[in-house]
């Protein structure tokens, strides 16, 4: 019986695993394009023709829309200016509640404080790890103006529910899909299934232009107000003739030529990566499922989950050692991947829950929680979203192993991994 790496003994790899590089001579040929072109940005922050960004841009907007049969497709310098401007595009204002997710980026609870809102969490559903709908339904009050969800990891939401809550009590919702590019629910893609999408572009995403992100929308109204945000809507409204001058008050969230430029090429490319994510996750839970007490993610029925990570949960009754003790083990046991040689590509939890950061426990905002138009009495104690803490702190552990590039005798270096640990556990106690 092989002696556990953790304890002294032989890993069952130390060689580094592939990296995960999406740019290629595509993406090379038509940056020089842009940069010969001498025409690296071409927005204006005024009622113009340029008001709506360089050729780069607008070509990328055009093909990503068309990717997604959605009517519009708005580029940003990020997903988390992407956040911040849906949020406004909403109509959120002081005195609002915007209900989140807490197991998340922090971005996705900081938006709606941009504006003055508050955020309101809701518990994740233990099985998919997005919001719990029955949960949301629960944070609901008469001050509540949307929902921002997540499809966490590319595993798209529970939507029929949301969407038939979101009707109920008439709230917007904004479906965060900075971990699900083309990811779908019953047949269709997430983003296009709420008010509006929003896409990361960022380094470490399935495809990504270093920064950037993508906001989606069939709607009209949301569309200009997203506009206006994204480049100094305040320059532009009595040119523009635009009437509704809520939240129009604008950034600059814009997106450069050389951006975009590499994101008309990643797009190209982002079809057959999720194709080998997908068949790589897919090895990987028939395989690892045969030890008992590990559970990979529950996907919806005709849905698609593109593995940004793949979540497991950890059943400590079952294998017999607590979660991070078997986890430590498996780090011991595999190395990390060129270009993140000092980051293991599996780790226990995600993120924290967001409520329990400072800003929430001291109520750090000038306005929102101390606002005189807030009516409402929210909640940031440990224990308001028991799944997410459980999740985060005890049965949750997630990994990258089924990136593309990563060969079958890659991913059986894993699988081997894991049931050595599993069946040394005992070692562990």
């Amino acid at each position: 019986m092989s002696k556990l790496a953790i304890k002294g003994g032989q890993p069952v790899r130390t060689k580094l695993f592939p990296a995960y590089n999406t740019i290629g001579d595509e993406e090379k040929k038509t940056v020089m394009k842009v940069l010969d072109s001498g025409n690296l940005s071409q927005f204006l922050g005024a009622w113009h023709k340029d008001f709506f960004g360089g050729p780069m841009v607008q070509e990328f907007e055009q093909s990503w829309a068309s990717a997604f049969g959605i009517k519009h497709a708005i580029s940003v310098n990020s997903n988390t200016s992407g956040l911040i401007a849906a949020i406004g595009a909403c109509g959120i204002q002081p005195g609002d509640e915007v209900i989140v997710s807490p197991y998340t980026m922090s971005a996705g609870a900081i938006a709606p404080l941009i504006y003055g809102a508050v955020p309101v969490f809701a518990d994740v559903d233990p099985e998919n790890f997005g919001l719990d709908p029955k949960s949301i339904e629960q944070r609901i009050t008469l001050r509540t103006k949307a929902i921002l969800m997540v499809h966490i990891f590319g595993n798209p939401s529970k939507m029929d529910e949301i969407m038939q809550i979101a009707g109920k009590y008439n709230l917007k919702v904004i479906e965060d899909c900075a971990q699900a590019p083309m990811a779908k629910y019953k047949d269709k893609f997430v983003g296009t299934i709420g008010d509006i999408g929003v896409f990361s572009l960022n380094y470490h995403k399935h495809i990504h232009t270093g920064e950037g992100g993508i906001l989606i929308t069939n709607n009209d109204r949301i569309a200009e107000k997203l506009l206006l945000i994204r480049n100094h809507g305040e320059q532009v409204v009595e040119a523009k003739g635009t009437s509704d001058l809520l939240n129009t008050h604008g950034f600059n969230f814009r997106m450069t030529e050389i951006e975009a430029a590499i994101g008309i090429e990643q797009l190209k490319k982002l079809p057959n990566l999720l194709n080998e994510r997908i068949e790589n996750a897919d090895f990987l839970a028939k395989e690892l499922r045969k030890i008992n007490g590990l559970t990979p993610p529950m996907i919806e029925s005709s849905s698609k989950h593109v593995y940004y990570l793949q979540a497991y949960k950890f059943d400590k009754k079952v294998i017999g050692i607590p979660r991070n003790t078997f986890i430590d083990a498996i780090k011991a046991e595999l190395p990390s991947a060129i270009l993140r040689e000092n980051t293991p590509l599996i780790a226990y939890g995600y993120v924290k829950p967001l409520y329990l950061q400072p800003i929430y426990q001291q109520r750090m905002s000038n306005c929102s929680f101390n606002c005189p138009r807030y009516t409402g009495k929210v909640n940031y104690d440990k224990g308001i979203c028991p799944n997410a803490e459980e999740l985060h702190y005890e049965k949750l552990f997630t990994h990258e192993f089924m990136r593309p590039g990563m060969s079958r005798n890659d991913l059986q270096d894993v699988v081997n991994a894991f049931n050595k640990v599993a069946e040394n556990y005992k070692d562990l106690l």
